[in-house]
C-alpha cells in the first residue's frame, strides 16, 4: 500500500505535466498504480469497507480457541468442519488484529547507571578450538554498567571456586568494585531465594565483603535487567572466537585479555563514546581494592601414598619421599597445586586442568636408588617413645615381615593402643620367640588371652 507522501508526489508531478511513464520510473511504482492514484485525485488512501471473512465466526473462534487450548491449527480444522470458507492465514491474521490469543507487546525501557553504581556478571557456554580439539567452555563476563568496560575469561567448568577466581581478576582489571554486582540467580552464588529475596551463600557473601560490594539478583525471566553483560556474549562469539584457535587455557585467556583491551579502546556506536574514556570518569567512583588480595583456592586434605605422591582429580603430584604416610594440605589455585606439610615444608606444582591420570614428578623428590630413609616412619617413632619394649620386635618385623612396613607398624600401633597391655605384650613375646611376624595371627593370640576377661565362654555358666 502506498504511503500518503507517495500519493502526494504522484499528484504533484502529474500537475507539473510529467508523464505517467516517467512518474512510474522515477518513483519506482507501477504505471497501473500511478493511474489509479491520478484517477482518485486524493492523497488519502481509500478505506477498505469489506468485512473480514473471519468476522462472522468471531464467537465460534473465541469458543474454539478456549476448547482447543490456543492451537489455531485445530481451530481452523473445526471451523472448516462447520462449513467456514476461511484460509489458515486469514484466521491467524484475524486473531492477531483482534488480540485473540496474543498479548500486546510491552516496551523494553532503559536503565541508566551512575559511575561506580553497578557491575553485571554472567556466564555463557561457547564452542571453540582448544589444543586442536573442539570443546565446550564456560565464558564468564563482567561489565561496568556506566563505562561498558568489558572483561571476560574462559574456564572448563564454572563453580564457586572459578567464580571467586574470575571476579578477583575482573575487579583487578577494573581497578575497583562497584556498589553492587547484578547476577541472574545462578546457584554458584545463590544459597536460596530469587530476585530481591536472594540470599548469597556464606562464602560468596564473605567474598563480597572483602571487596565492599553486595550481590543482587534480578527477577526470573527479567533478562533485560542484565542486558549490559548479556549483549557482549554474541559479540564475543561472533568476533573473538570466530576463526581463532588456542594452544592451551593460558593462551586462550591471555588472548581474551588483549582482545578486551582492544575492544574497550574502540568507539561504540550505540553509546557514542569510547569505554576507556568513560572509564576515566568512573574509576574515581569505584571502591578501592584491599591492600592485599589473597588468591582464591580450593582446600583438600590428602595422605601421601607409599610411592610419595598426592592424588587429586585422578592426577598424581610428587612430594619428598620422607613425607610418605603424612597428612598434607593441598591448595588448588587456577594455575598451581600447593602441597603443604608444615610451615617449613611446601611443594608447588603446575595444575593439570584438562589432563587425566597423569603423574607429575620433580627431581629430588625420589631417593637415590638403594638409599634408605633418613628419618624413621612416624608410627615407628610413636612406638619407640610409648612402647620401648617393642623395639626389638619392630626391628625384626621390618626385616622379616611380609606386609608393607608402614601398614604393618600402623597395625601394630593400633593393637598396642586397643588391647590390654599384659595379654598384648605376652602375645608379642611369644610371637618373637617363634619368629612369627604375621600380625593377623598375633592379634588372634591376643584375643585368645583376653577372651576369659571380656567374653562369656561355653562352660562358664551352667545356664548356657
Amino acid at each position: 500500500m502506498l504511503r500518503q507522501e507517495q500519493r502526494a508526489a504522484i499528484l504533484e508531478l502529474y500537475r507539473q505535466k510529467v508523464g505517467i511513464r516517467k512518474i512510474s520510473k522515477t518513483l519506482g511504482i507501477s504505471r497501473l498504480t500511478v493511474k489509479k492514484v491520478i484517477n482518485s485525485g486524493s492523497q488519502t488512501a481509500p478505506q477498505i469497507s469489506r468485512l473480514e471473512k473471519a468476522a462472522p465466526y468471531r464467537q465460534e473462534i473465541l469458543e474454539l480457541h478456549a476448547s482447543c487450548k490456543g492451537n489455531l491449527q485445530r481451530v481452523h480444522e473445526e471451523l472448516q468442519a462447520l462449513g467456514a470458507d476461511l484460509s489458515y492465514p486469514a484466521l491467524t491474521a484475524f486473531c492477531r488484529r483482534n488480540g485473540i490469543g496474543t498479548k500486546p507487546p510491552k516496551g523494553s525501557g532503559e536503565y541508566h547507571f551512575k559511575p561506580g553504581e553497578e557491575i553485571q556478571h554472567d556466564t555463557s557456554p561457547h564452542r571453540l578450538t582448544l589444543a586442536g580439539k573442539q570443546r565446550l567452555v564456560q565464558t564468564a563476563s563482567a561489565v561496568l554498567c556506566y563505562s561498558r568496560m568489558l572483561f571476560f575469561q574462559c574456564y572448563p567448568t564454572f563453580d564457586r571456586f572459578h567464580c571467586k577466581a574470575f571476579l578477583t581478576n575482573a575487579l583487578r582489571y577494573h581497578g575497583g568494585a562497584c556498589e553492587r554486582m547484578m547476577i541472574d540467580n545462578t546457584h554458584v552464588v545463590v544459597l536460596r531465594g530469587t530476585g530481591p529475596d536472594m540470599i548469597p551463600a556464606p562464602e560468596m557473601a564473605a567474598f563480597a565483603d572483602r571487596f565492599s560490594f553486595t550481590f543482587e539478583a534480578h527477577e526470573k525471566g527479567h533478562a533485560n535487567r542484565s542486558a549490559r553483560v548479556e549483549r557482549p556474549f554474541s559479540f564475543i562469539e561472533g568476533n573473538f572466537l570466530a576463526g581463532r584457535v588456542f594452544e592451551n587455557w593460558q593462551d586462550l585467556n591471555n588472548q581474551a585479555r588483549i582482545w578486551c583491551d582492544k575492544v574497550n579502546a574502540s568507539y561504540k556506536k550505540h553509546i557514542r563514546a569510547i569505554p576507556i574514556e568513560l572509564y576515566a570518569t568512573e574509576r574515581t567512583h569505584l571502591k578501592p581494592l584491599p591492600l592485599w588480595i589473597p588468591e582464591p583456592y580450593k582446600l583438600h586434605h590428602r595422605t601421601v601414598d607409599i610411592k610419595g605422591y598426592v592424588n587429586l582429580h585422578t592426577n598424581r603430584y610428587s612430594v619428598p619421599f620422607d613425607w610418605i604416610g603424612h597428612r598434607v594440605e593441598v591448595q588448588e589455585t587456577l594455575e598451581h597445586m600447593i602441597i603443604t606439610l608444615d610451615h617449613r615444608n611446601q611443594v608447588k606444582h603446575e595444575r593439570m586442568v584438562d589432563h587425566k591420570v597423569r603423574t607429575i614428578s620433580k627431581p629430588g623428590h625420589k631417593p637415590p636408588r638403594g638409599a634408605k630413609r633418613k628419618q624413621p616412619i612416624q608410627e615407628e617413632q610413636i612406638i619407640a617413645a610409648s612402647y620401648p619394649e617393642l623395639t626389638e620386635y619392630v626391628a625384626a618385623l621390618k626385616k622379616n615381615g611380609k606386609k608393607q612396613v608402614t601398614l604393618a607398624l600402623r597395625q601394630l600401633l593400633r593393637m598396642a593402643r586397643e588391647y590390654p597391655q599384659e595379654p598384648f605384650m605376652s602375645a608379642v613375646e611369644e610371637a618373637a620367640r617363634f619368629g612369627l611376624y604375621d600380625l593377623k595371627r598375633v592379634e588372634r593370640m591376643v584375643i585368645r588371652r583376653i577372651a576369659t576377661d571380656f567374653f562369656r565362654l561355653k562352660g562358664d555358666d551352667d545356664d548356657w
